[in-house]
């Protein structure tokens, strides 16, 4: 363009030159300067300008000299007014380059506004799901639609030894979905790609990418590697085929593209990890259930075998320690005296897992009674005065005629009382002291207190849970997570505190009988 410019300036001002003054070819000089403004180059239109003033000059002297060193008055004048009109020409020449290259920015700003809303809804369509299939089948298609390709080839990268999954899509409704061994241009390409980690421009400029895009069946094709974590995982082909072309800016939009698709498998993948994981646990899960409910029926179905034959026993011995079989040497009473306590152990036992094993299949009492907790209790320590007046301890119970009520199963309340009763008294030393008591606030609340040897500060935690309470004496550990339950199963809880100086305090609370 400069060239052109110039050759015709040159060309004007030989034609000035042999001109008469008052026929001025120097006007011709307007149109290189004119023309320099489709090059966009202001430096051009300057330099024209500057050449322009000074052939205007030169020519007009030199027409002055060939009329014998006259110069015409009106030649000069329009001589003037054309320095005049280079100067303005000049200028509106660069106004149009601005102009032009504004337009251009700006025609370049509206296709990058454009791109950049096409990959932000293509994107958006790729992470609608979380399923790693349609993620790769979301982005096969829209890298179609984004890049404005007539097909696309998503190869999903496999172990060693192992067929890769090969995505196609040509536009139509379907992907198709196989897995088979890729041709050896095909993975050639693959491979490339996998290496350089970037978009690879296929053409048939030489004898690989030919064969490639005849493979592919097309006359141009853009690949990209899609690397999660820095492993490529997936590689995206898309092509085009003779006739159709990429839009503008394909390379750098796949690029961005393929980023966002890392993300989306990405999280596809560990949505998947996290469903495989979620599975498994949830089987563990049902086959300790499996298990748990076979031990539970295994505990309850002895549990129950043994209570027939424990009951005669201690029916048989306590007709024994009466006389029905006749007098028994005070020898041969001790033991049987001592084997009864034995008994009673062993049945309170048996009763105690048969009710756990209730409690954890569901089959827990809905027996509701009114039961006044005062009688309950006096009851409880009646029963248990004998055992504690072995032991050496004192115990009491601290409730007044008008005891409060509750609504419930009046053996499962008598059980849970009974077991907080037999764990103060053996956490009580010798000398020692356990008060029962009751009474009503927003609730009922009765308290069993002992000033034994408390609860070690380890063990508080996870008292009322299965095996947690009570195995520090000795016993089952089951007798506070029944407590527990018990309670719970009334709508009550149960809770403990550290008596000072030392001992225990465990209140049972329950619904009172109006509620």
């Amino acid at each position: 363009m400069a060239l052109l410019c110039y050759g015709l300036l040159v060309a004007a001002w030989i034609v000035d030159l042999f001109t008469p003054q008052l026929f001025i070819a120097a006007i011709l000089f307007n149109g290189p300067i004119a023309l320099s403004s489709l090059a966009l180059r202001g430096r051009l239109t300057t330099n024209l300008v500057v050449v322009a003033e000074l052939a205007n000059v030169v020519a007009g002297y030199v027409n002055g000299v060939q009329a014998g060193y006259r110069w015409d008055g009106i030649a000069l004048g329009d001589r003037l007014l054309l320095a005049a009109s280079f100067v303005l020409v000049g200028y509106l020449s660069m106004r149009a380059q601005q102009y032009a290259r504004e337009a251009g920015a700006s025609a370049g700003r509206v296709r990058q506004i454009q791109i950049e809303r096409a990959l932000r809804e293509a994107t958006i369509r790729v992470r609608e799901t979380l399923n790693l299939e349609l993620v790769q089948r979301a982005i096969t298609r829209e890298s179609v639609a984004l890049l404005g390709a007539s097909k696309a080839v998503l190869i999903a990268r496999q172990a060693p030894f192992v067929p890769p999954l090969i995505l196609t899509y040509a536009g139509d409704a379907d992907i198709a979905v196989e897995r088979r061994p890729l041709s050896t241009e095909m993975a050639s390409l693959v491979a490339r790609v996998a290496e350089t980690g970037d978009v690879l421009h296929v053409t048939a400029n030489d004898v690989l990418g030919r064969l490639t895009l005849e493979a592919l069946g097309a006359s141009e094709a853009l690949a990209t590697a899609i690397a999660v974590n820095g492993v490529v995982e997936h590689v995206l082909i898309d092509a085009v085929t003779a006739g159709s072309a990429f839009v503008p800016d394909a390379v750098p939009t796949l690029r961005a593209f393929a980023e966002q698709a890392a993300m989306a498998l990405e999280q596809a993948r560990l949505f998947t990890e996290l469903g495989d994981r979620n599975e498994e646990i949830a089987r563990q899960k049902n086959e300790l259930a499996e298990r748990a409910a076979v031990i539970r029926d295994i505990v309850y179905a002895l549990a129950h075998d043994l209570r027939t034959p424990l009951a005669a026993e201690h029916v048989t011995m306590n007709q024994a320690l009466s006389g029905a079989y006749g007098g028994l040497p005070d020898k041969y009473r001790g033991i049987l005296t001592a084997a009864l306590s034995a008994n009673d152990d062993e049945r309170r036992i048996v009763e105690t897992l048969l009710l756990v094993a209730r409690y954890e299949a569901g089959e827990a009492s809905t027996v509701r009674q009114r039961v006044r907790c005062g009688e309950l209790i006096r009851s409880i320590v009646e029963e248990f005065a004998p055992v504690a007046e072995i032991k050496g301890v004192a115990l009491r119970a601290d409730v007044s005629d008008g005891s409060p009520a509750t609504l419930g199963d009046p053996h499962e309340l008598r059980r849970a009382i009974i077991n907080l009763v037999a764990n103060a008294l053996d956490a009580t030393p010798r000398g020692g002291n356990v008060i029962v008591r009751c009474g009503l606030d927003t609730q009922v609340s009765i308290a069993v207190e002992d000033d034994g040897y408390g609860v070690p500060p380890e063990r508080r935690s996870g008292l009322f849970q299965r095996f947690g309470g009570g195995h520090f004496r000795g016993g089952t550990g089951l007798g506070l997570y029944i407590v527990r339950r018990i309670a719970e199963k009334h709508g009550g809880a149960v809770r403990y505190q550290a008596r000072e100086p030392h001992g225990s305090i465990f209140t049972l609370t329950l619904p009172p009988e109006d509620r």
